[in-house]
């Protein structure tokens, strides 16, 4: 897929988005020549929206990488075959491989308890399984800056602790790494293309969808974005801005 069917204004807004996501991979030195990456596909338009942005970029950067994909059916909420169908002609447009597979979303060993941090792992795991399988060992996500604001303040608010999503994240000694190649493009941004592009997007009913954390950490970062409208830049740079001087002495010796 490229951009030159769309009209001027798409194009360049296509063009920007890509620029805005290989920003983000060159300041995290997420991808190198030579790299294979498994996309985590989810359906959604995070993750369709990361597929096109890679694919695009290979016609514009002087490093060569190839991607394929995985994208997990939950046996509890099948995709139609009219889905199938458009998720697999988009991928072969955009000339990634991609695999289907079929996942409880609630296996037997969570014992009847579901929430967002056991499916999580369960994707993790599924993906990694898939990466060992292919023998990849770089994972790429669509967690957008959104996505890091909102984890920074739940685990302050719910964990008590200041820890947030990391742009790379490194498994297994270093064996496995995952990346998230959309880490400073906000979420309207990514809306934005999802209009811009048809994308066949695939929503699923999840049961957590109306009444997980990030629901309630939306609605606080958009009343604290009215304040200011620097707020969502602000909180995903404070990992990288931390302030020794007013910090607890036991943590001020540990950073020395």
């Amino acid at each position: 897929m490229n951009s030159s069917g769309l009209p001027p204004k798409k194009a360049k807004r296509l063009l920007n988005f890509s620029k805005k996501v290989g920003r983000g991979i060159n300041r995290f030195d997420m991808i190198q020549d030579g790299d294979e990456l498994l996309l985590g596909i989810s359906g959604g338009k995070d993750s369709l929206c990361l597929s096109l942005a890679l694919a695009l970029r290979l016609f514009r950067v002087p490093i060569t990488y190839t991607l394929k994909a995985v994208f997990i059916e939950w046996r509890e909420h099948p995709i139609t075959s009219q889905q199938k169908e458009a998720l697999l002609s988009f991928f072969k447009e955009l000339h990634i491989p991609l695999e289907i597979i079929r996942a409880q979303m609630v296996p037997p060993s969570f014992k009847g308890v579901f929430n967002c941090y056991l499916c999580s792992r369960n994707k993790k795991r599924i993906l990694f399984d898939a990466a060992a399988k292919l023998g990849i060992h770089k994972i790429a996500l669509g967690h957008h800056l959104d996505d890091f604001i909102e984890t920074t303040l739940m685990n302050i608010c719910f964990r008590g602790e200041f820890s947030t999503m990391m742009p790379v994240q490194t498994f297994f000694k270093g064996t496995l790494k995952i990346v998230r190649p959309l880490c400073e493009v906000t979420e309207k941004e990514i809306e934005r293309i999802a209009r811009t592009v048809t994308l066949p997007v695939i929503s699923i009913n999840c049961p957590k969808k109306d009444s997980n954390q990030r629901i309630i950490m939306k609605e606080i970062i958009k009343k604290l974005s009215r304040i200011n409208k620097r707020v969502r830049e602000n909180i995903y740079n404070v990992p990288w801005r931390i302030n020794e001087k007013y910090l607890p002495s036991r943590l001020n010796h540990r950073f020395k």
